[in-house]
């Protein structure tokens, strides 16, 4: 558990009375600004004693989740809104009483739910237009004039890169066409006007407006290099931009097909009261005093927040500050991020669609209802509860059965175990070690497999989640998302990578053991950096080098005179990407084993078979091989379960694209946990078939070896 939770866990459980905890993830001038803030408050309130602590973002909700429902959260947390409804659902939250005057409408509706206040806005974040004033010397006001840019900045210069993947950031074309997530209450991603900010986007990725499959870095590297006159992102971007790079900030355009503005999605970051918060008057006092008159201004003036409270803007230290004075007006245009559990399902069918019509392989009126149906299954109504008892029974005779049986296997060789109970000693550690490190978790997650979640909350479903991945209730048997489909995908991905993986391995470690090649040690030492570089930094050089315009890969094709690859545009190359990435990580360690192995090999009978007239084939599959395999084949085993589980590539090169035709088994848990509403319960029976499955592959393997034992 990591140190940071088990100290919140501590000042949970020892408080004192008229002492509030507060949780935040602010660093560097906002944490600094909030701490002072916090001892303006305790001077003038002696009789409370405030504890801040920072928790690092990663992972911030999940500590919140975990904590506050023992009773060891905060009293007090900032966090951003979106996840309110969730965190009411699950009972985290406690309303709170009418907010303070002043405060922007838009960040009041975000802290709304279910007719309640449940956070007291602080500050918020949203997308705005950032522009190089050394290539125009306005920002475009209208999307019209935003593509009149092209052609007139020069060769390779786009007139706007953000993004365009990102549904967060598609979000503001989506808005300025009048289209949304929810429609009266409801989820709906197929309305029209989506299917009209998707055509769009993709206009303008088409004349060339945007460059092609933009990342955050790509973004940033072409503004930087003067190759974006426009950039849309956050607050956070002026952080990244060179010194000498002369910017300005400005409210987004006007979409002129729609003739409203863009309106980007807009993140309210706020003081939320625990439901379990031990002195809820106090907290609440504190929470409406952070967003008044005193904390906002020392917020705004020194923490260079865009704070909610309208009259700190007035301050002349803000007032004059032209960068944040764009972001406040881009506000009257935002629109709240929902706040309904609902959302943390749709992100996944927006970004999918999103990224199918921006690669043209489907119009936007076929991506948005396809979009619909992937929510309408992914959301559907979780299993039928389920007896347990049935279960518990099975549970209990099992561990009887498996204690009977250890108990007579102890009896029948206790001569054997008095004899040698040092031995059993010696092993107590490693075997303590794992039962508490692989046993312990594993039965968790399986028992997990047993239940559904749903908004914070486990029911016990038996086997429905079995069910419903092997009857292919949810996906059609051909649907990339079924999990036969994905099963074949990752049976051909773990075959055709030890292929690969054996064949260059044995390949170079022949050439390597030759006397004739010099300078052998320095090979050896380059030929095994691919395995010793952390295989995400390779993976993400790779992504990089596949880029569809300024990529490597595609450079050295056009330097050749071929067509350019858009490489995760269709499941051939996609696949192919991932499986060049993953080769070069994976033949080193083979070609290791095989040279340790080659060294206990005689070349006399090598020598003897050339004299009687071997070619060096038949040397090579009649002799030098079969004296391999005793070595090889544990390597195939192990290399091949590595590759069956082999998360980091296939999420960081590929993501799974297209349309998730490329994710594995491991990478499709994944998905079912984080990004498809937190189903735990689904994503833990997907864990168990992995399981089986490698269970099934080692026991067959197992039987290979010991055919081969006597060679």
């Amino acid at each position: 558990m990591p140190i940071l939770l088990l100290l919140a866990l501590w000042w949970g459980a020892f408080a004192h009375a008229g002492e509030l905890t507060l949780w935040h993830a602010y660093r560097g001038e906002e944490r600094a600004a909030l701490e002072q803030a916090l001892d303006r408050y305790q001077t003038a309130n002696p009789g409370v004693q405030i504890v801040p602590l920072a928790v690092p973002y990663e992972g911030y909700a999940t500590k919140l989740e975990a904590a506050i429902p023992r009773g060891n959260g905060p009293d007090l947390f900032i966090a951003a809104h979106e996840r309110i409804g969730a965190w009411e659902r699950a009972g985290l939250l406690a309303p709170l009483p009418a907010l303070p005057e002043g405060l922007h409408p838009t960040t009041l509706a975000a802290v709304r739910w279910d007719g309640a206040d449940y956070g007291v806005p602080l500050a918020y974040k949203c997308l705005a237009l950032f522009y190089n004033r050394a290539l125009i010397s306005a920002p475009p006001q209208t999307t019209d004039a935003l593509v009149a840019l092209k052609g007139t900045l020069g060769v390779g210069v786009f007139p706007l890169a953000y993004q365009a993947t990102d549904p967060y950031f598609h979000a503001l074309w989506m808005h300025g066409f009048g289209g949304g997530v929810f429609d009266a209450g409801e989820v709906a991603l197929d309305q029209s006007e989506n299917a009209a900010a998707l055509g769009f986007a993709y206009g303008l990725l088409t004349s060339g407006v945007i460059p092609d499959e933009a990342t955050s870095a790509l973004v940033t590297q072409l503004f930087n290099d003067g190759g974006a006159a426009t950039v849309i992102s956050g607050p956070w971007f002026a952080g990244e931009i060179d010194p000498g790079v002369d910017y300005a900030v400005s409210p987004l355009p006007v979409i002129s097909a729609s003739g409203q503005p863009a309106a980007p999605f807009v993140t309210v970051e706020a003081v939320l009261l625990s439901s379990q918060a031990r002195a809820p008057t106090d907290a609440t006092a504190l929470a409406l005093w952070l967003a008044g008159p005193e904390s906002a201004a020392l917020r705004a003036r020194q923490g260079r927040q865009s704070v909610s409270l309208l009259s700190a803007w007035d301050d002349p230290a803000v007032a004059s500050d032209p960068e944040r004075i764009a972001f406040r007006q881009q506000l009257d245009a935002a629109v709240p991020m929902p706040n309904r559990p609902e959302m943390s399902a749709t992100w996944e069918p927006m970004a999918r669609t999103l990224r199918g019509v921006m690669r043209g392989a489907v119009t936007p009126e076929t991506a948005t209802a396809a979009a619909q149906q992937h929510y309408d299954i992914v959301a559907r109504p979780p299993p039928e509860p389920a007896n347990p008892t049935p279960y518990l029974a099975a549970l209990v005779l099992a561990v009887l059965g498996g204690g009977g049986w250890l108990a007579r296997q102890a009896w029948r060789r206790r001569q054997e175990i008095r004899e040698t109970g040092y031995a059993y000693a010696y092993l107590g550690p490693a075997a303590l070690s794992m039962l508490i490190l692989v046993v312990v978790p594993f039965v968790v997650g399986a028992a997990v497999s047993l239940f559904s979640h749903r908004d914070g909350a486990f029911t016990f479903v038996g086997l429905a989640n079995f069910a419903d991945i092997v009857l292919a209730r949810d996906w059609p048997l051909s649907s990339p998302l079924s999990f036969y489909y994905t099963l074949l995908v990752t049976v051909g991905w773990t075959a055709a990578n030890v292929l690969l993986h054996v064949a260059f391995g044995v390949a170079l470690a022949m050439l390597l053991r030759e006397p004739w090649l010099k300078l052998r040690g320095v090979y050896r030492a380059l030929l095994i950096l691919p395995w010793a570089v952390p295989n995400y930094i390779t993976a993400l050089i790779w992504k990089g080098m596949f880029h569809r315009q300024f990529g490597a890969i595609n450079g050295l094709l056009e330097a050749l005179g071929l067509e350019a690859v858009s490489w995760f545009g269709r499941f051939s190359t996609a696949f192919s990407a991932n499986l060049i990435t993953n080769t070069w990580l994976g033949f080193p360690f083979m070609m290791v084993v095989t040279l340790g192995a080659l060294q206990a090999i005689p070349r006399d009978l090598e020598q003897a078979a050339e004299l009687d007239g071997a070619t060096r084939l038949q040397r090579f599959r009649h002799i030098t091989l079969p004296l391999l395999a005793p070595a090889l084949l544990p390597a195939v085993v192990l290399g091949s379960v590595w590759t069956f589980n082999m998360f980091n590539i296939i999420y960081l090169v590929s993501g799974g694209e297209p349309d998730g035709s490329t994710e594995i088994l491991i990478s499709e848990a994944y998905r079912w946990a984080f990004t498809r509403g937190h189903r735990y319960g689904y994503a833990a029976a997907y864990a168990v078939l992995i399981f089986f499955v490698l269970l099934g592959w080692s026991r067959a393997t197992r039987m290979l070896l010991g055919k081969r034992a006597p060679i």
